[in-house]
């Protein structure tokens, strides 16, 4: 049913009984790519993969919507073993046709192979298990030396024993997890029965039955570990010793990948058994009080058109205001295009010499951890102490903790910020800027403010997004004679007035430029995206661009087909623009395989610098175009998974 992917490696997965990528017949850019039927399943579903790495290399599962140019990552593994291993992916419920892809990078040398043997899609949800089958479904013991989990139940075991009948079948013939005290030696030995990770946000009740004998003997938790290993407990019993099989409900909100660990510990060889069975879940609540999962996004807000549900307080003046300035060598431009609106904090706005002016958000519930991302900027102070602080205020109005401050090296350019924060009650979010007086104080610059449930965490940029922070992303150049080189740096370029002072994505980090001085006037370089499938329907394009220097040249945005020599100009700007990131968006049409060309020429002089960063692409038309050009069509992010019909292999 699956097959190989014809353009990436020559017969790459050999088939016995189990399917093999070996590095001895690729090459070292070699990938091997086994491709699904087209499946389209309305329920979510769980994909389970036995599979095992020999060596160095990874093995990476994709979802391929029909009719997108971009494939989206739903796993990854990169660590070998000795062992066959089982991933568990949740496949979320979409009426959308798909096929998933499995791609294989086995990393050059002997010995290196990646194996799959078997491929299951399962009706469910990942997390769930009955215990019955041997793969146990994806759940793994923590070993530990003398305290493990074990399958119990058959009708093998030991007529002295006191474990329970199976939970599912109730009956000796079923089985069941169980951890016992008996080969405990030291006191409070644990062991962790651990879930698959979730691969994507889940919200909901989580069920189980145990049970629980010399309680008094044994503690029994349920935990949630995150990526980061952060563990939260979600339940301990109310109870002690239990002469029968248990039901515990409890919910859950999996914004961001996680384990469930169910852990027991013993105080003594005598401390009895814990047993665990049937284990499932559903996307309803399982308790009416359970606060139902809620939007942060309503703290969001880019300015353009309002301060959204932020305010301030309006003591001797508004010392916060909305400005929308034309950009020059002494104001930079907004960050969300660079030529919209953002907040300024500034003397002029008020009737005294100094001020401190606060700007409140929303409130939003305690008992979550919240991620808060914003950019500001500085311009013109002495000293930067009290410029601009954050701190949270509780539900009276009263500062709970500065958690934040800005730093010197943040001055005429925007800079990211990310602070995580959780308190137990509900809280805002106060930005506070203090000048104590006129001769000391400048500029405060604030944008894009955006709150996320969950850590803040490394921003892994979904398909057709590039924002070059840890590499080129498969972008390329044309290098032919008498062209110049798109460059990927950092900072500011070396050339004065000209080129950006930071990146636009972070402010501290990576884009492409050209190097004026290392070109000749009318010189060009060629930066290509990789191959897209194409698509069907209009699909938006949008990238950040800085052209600022007395000589600045050309850039163009150009759509190549397949082989085609031919090029269809989509987009251009030529000379000075601004001297702040400027954002373009380019709607175009195209069906079939293409690629995108950023081309820049030089201009007259060293001071023609032309940078891009923060490349996009989404299916649907652009909206809110503030530099568009309407042409035709590419991309999709892709919100979701899907779910299938029962789909077993076995190679």
């Amino acid at each position: 049913i699956f097959h190989n992917v014809k353009g990436f490696v020559d017969l790459p997965w050999l088939l016995c009984r189990f399917i093999t990528a070996d590095s001895s017949f690729m090459g070292e850019a070699d990938r091997a790519v086994l491709v699904s039927p087209e499946i389209e399943i309305l329920e979510w579903s769980c994909l389970r993969l036995v599979y095992q790495i020999t060596g160095t290399g990874s093995l990476q599962v994709h979802l391929r919507p029909h009719g997108e140019s971009f494939d989206y990552t739903l796993w990854m593994a990169d660590k070998a073993s000795d062992s066959w291993l089982i991933a568990s992916i949740d496949l979320r419920n979409i009426s959308r046709a798909y096929q998933l892809v499995m791609e294989a990078r086995p990393n050059q040398g002997p010995g290196n192979s990646i194996a799959i043997f078997e491929i299951h899609i399962i009706p469910g949800y990942c997390l769930e298990c009955n215990f019955e089958e041997h793969h146990l479904c994806g759940y793994s013991n923590q070993w530990n030396p003398n305290v493990n989990w074990y399958v119990g139940g058959s009708l093998a075991r030991d007529p002295q024993s006191n474990l329970p009948d199976d939970h599912t079948m109730s009956n000796q013939r079923g089985h069941y997890m169980y951890v016992d005290s008996v080969y405990a030696k030291r006191f409070q030995e644990v062991a962790k029965l651990v879930s698959p990770m979730t691969t994507t946000a889940m919200s909901g009740c989580l069920s189980f039955y145990y049970q629980r004998n010399q309680a008094r003997g044994n503690f029994f938790s349920v935990f949630t570990r995150d990526q980061l290993g952060h563990y939260e407990e979600i339940w301990r019993p109310e109870v002690y010793a239990t002469s029968s099989w248990k039901l515990v409900q409890v919910d859950i909100k999996a914004q961001h990948p996680l384990e469930v660990v169910y852990e027991v510990a013993f105080n003594s060889p005598r401390g009895g058994y814990v047993a665990l069975d049937d284990i499932t879940f559903s996307p309803q609540f399982c308790h009416t009080e359970t606060e139902p999962t809620f939007d942060p996004s309503v703290a969001n807000c880019d300015f353009e058109e309002s301060l959204c549900q932020y305010y301030q307080e309006r003591v001797g003046g508004a010392v916060w205001n909305r400005v929308s300035l034309r950009p020059n060598i002494y104001r930079i431009g907004d960050h969300t295009t660079g030529s919209g609106s953002y907040l300024m904090a500034n003397t002029r706005f008020t009737s005294r010499p100094g001020y401190v002016g606060r700007l409140h958000g929303p409130y939003l519930p305690g008992n979550h951890k919240y991620c808060l991302r914003f950019y500001y900027a500085l311009h013109g102070f002495r000293k930067i102490d009290n410029a601009l602080a954050l701190y949270i205020y509780d539900e009276k109005n009263v500062a709970q903790e500065k958690i934040w401050t800005a730093s010197e090296g943040s001055r005429d350019m925007w800079t990211e910020v990310e602070v995580t924060y959780q308190k137990p009650m509900s809280t805002k979010i106060v930005f506070v800027s203090i000048c104590r007086n006129f001769w000391d104080c400048g500029l405060v610059a604030l944008d894009d403010i955006t709150v996320t449930l969950g850590d803040c965490r490394p921003l892994r940029p979904p398909p057709g997004h590039c924002y070059f922070e840890t590499g080129d992303c498969g972008y390329t150049q044309e290098k032919k004679s008498k062209k110049g080189h798109w460059l990927r740096i950092k900072g500011h370029t070396p050339t004065s007035y000209t080129g950006p002072k930071g990146d636009h994505t972070l402010g501290v980090g990576y884009f492409m430029y050209i190097e004026a001085s290392h070109m000749l006037h009318g010189q060009l370089s060629r930066l290509l995206s990789p191959e897209l499938r194409g698509s069907v329907g209009p699909q938006c394009l949008t990238f950040f661009y800085h052209m600022y220097g007395s000589g600045t040249g050309t850039l163009s945005l150009l759509l190549r087909r397949g082989d085609s020599l031919k090029e269809r100009l989509l987009w251009r700007r030529q000379g000075e623009q601004s001297i702040s990131w400027m954002k373009a968006t380019v709607d175009y049409d195209c069906s079939t395989r293409h690629k995108i060309i950023f081309e820049a020429i030089r201009g007259p002089s060293i001071r023609s610098d032309i940078a891009v960063d923060d490349i996009v692409f989404k299916k649907g038309p652009c909206k809110g175009a503030y530099d568009n050009y309407k042409h035709s069509h590419i991309t999709h992010i892709f919100t979701g998974y899907l779910s299938f019909p029962i789909l077993n292999l076995t190679f």
